[in-house]
């Protein structure tokens, strides 16, 4: 390996940990935190627990879930990644911090699921620690006549992959998962729809633009947890063909094709895996900066190529792409980890060099005292990938500049994926030479 691939996975745990709400376990390894929004509620109905999103400390399910379900989707092919660097534990911990709070947000018995904690407006006006937040905190729900498939499908593909993941590790809890990804399931396919219609709240910052995508792969994720073969006819009629644009807490057109794959082995399903990480390659459709990342947008670029590149391992380890997909993974993972014109990481804590200045209020912030815009953060936020350069690899480590600096839930999940499955490929020698650098 050109860069430890093993020692970026476990950071990335850690970044996770930071962004805990509510009560910390006693093993909490981040020393700069501490329990917070201890009141989240919504009617009355505790709500506490799970992730701040980003750099704030907004609680939104639709990016929650989507991490979850991918770092779960990891877990579950690269498992031998994560026991052999002896951090099998810290993922299951670090998996149970999402599920255990869809399990608060999902009541059955009232067909009401709690999909946002905190109005970004007010927790957006204020720069400081989740431990010294004072404003109110509303909580918005999704239920029959207030629809959205789209959110709550992403929690069951996070609940049914957590459901698989945890079988051996605690029988009991994994039922739990299942039981109530069932009801979820039943409740997102009779009630279709945006939940951003729902939550108007949520539209400007993680406004939906489908479900059925979403919906296919709760349905795949199901079949793999249940083989009851209704789901796996509900993920067929969900498809869709089109190569995707990317992969994302809003797309997941190709999780649903390659679910489908592992499930069937349908070449059509092989096909369109192919297409999107063609699309990524040089000469596909997505640009490509002069040191060598696949740059689909200017918001979160790293976290695009990141996903892009869990897809393409995931698939590899599939049977798909072979070394090719390797190849494109370990060329994005690379330029992430240091192989760019600044010879600098862009995760938090790799190397000796790496972003200090993050935008993120707890990180900036000590007791009573947040530093200045000239100050490097206090704290260092392990594990953390921010946003990443502009079009020709343009980048400086700001906090304002929050387009390029901000850390993200759903920023982590796809790169940390990546990185378990390059190191599963390390592991077992099944990794080839790494791709030269660009610059």
């Amino acid at each position: 390996m050109k860069h430890d691939y093993g020692k970026a996975m476990a950071l990335s745990i850690l970044f996770y940990d930071a962004q805990r709400s509510g009560k910390l376990p006693s093993n909490n390894p981040i020393s700069w935190r501490s329990d917070s929004a201890m009141q989240d509620n919504g009617d009355g109905h505790d709500l506490t627990g799970g992730w701040y999103d980003a750099a704030d400390h907004v609680k939104f399910n639709l990016p929650m879930a989507e991490a979850a379900h991918v770092l779960g989707w990891g877990l579950e092919k690269f498992k031998d990644a994560y026991e052999h660097d002896g951090k099998l534990n810290d993922m299951y911990d670090c998996l149970r911090t999402p599920l255990d709070y869809f399990l608060k947000c999902w009541v059955p018995d009232q067909k009401t699921y709690w999909v946002q904690v905190g109005d970004v407006g007010a927790d957006h006006s204020y720069w400081g620690r989740a431990e010294d937040m004072q404003m109110t905190r509303p909580a918005y729900k999704i239920r029959p006549g207030a629809p959205g498939s789209d959110v709550a499908g992403n929690t069951v593909a996070a609940l049914a992959v957590g459901s698989i993941v945890f079988r051996q590790k605690d029988g009991q809890y994994s039922t739990r998962l299942l039981e109530a990804a069932k009801t979820l399931y039943d409740f997102a396919k009779a009630n279709p729809g945006l939940y951003s219609d729902s939550v108007p709240q949520a539209k400007a910052f993680y406004g939906s633009s489908g479900w059925k995508d979403e919906m296919c792969e709760a349905a795949a994720e199901m079949y793999k947890a249940t083989t009851e073969n209704k789901y796996l006819e509900d993920a067929k009629t969900y498809y869709e063909s089109a190569t995707a644009w990317g992969y994302s807490w809003d797309v997941k057109q190709p999780g649903c094709q390659l679910l489908l794959w592992e499930i069937t082995k349908d070449d059509k399903y092989k096909a369109n895996i192919e297409a999107f990480i063609d699309s990524y390659l040089p000469g596909g459709s997505v640009p490509i900066t002069p040191c060598g990342l696949s740059w689909r947008d200017q918001w979160g670029p790293n976290r695009y190529a990141g996903n892009a590149a869990f897809i393409a391992v995931i698939a590899a380890a599939d049977g798909i792409g072979g070394d090719k997909f390797k190849n494109f993974a370990m060329s994005q993972i690379n330029y992430i980890l240091g192989d760019n014109n600044y010879n600098m990481s862009y995760e938090i804590g790799f190397g000796n060099n790496y972003p200090m200045r993050p935008h993120h209020r707890g990180a900036s912030c000590q007791q009573n005292r947040c530093v200045s815009h000239s100050e490097d953060n206090p704290n260092t936020l392990l594990g953390g990938l921010v946003g990443g350069p502009g079009r020709n690899d343009d980048y400086q480590d700001r906090r304002e500049e929050f387009v390029k600096n901000e850390v993200a839930c759903d920023y982590n999940a796809g790169f940390q994926t990546a990185c378990a499955g390059l190191y599963h490929f390390a592991i077992s020698n099944q990794l080839p030479p790494s791709p030269p650098s660009k610059c």
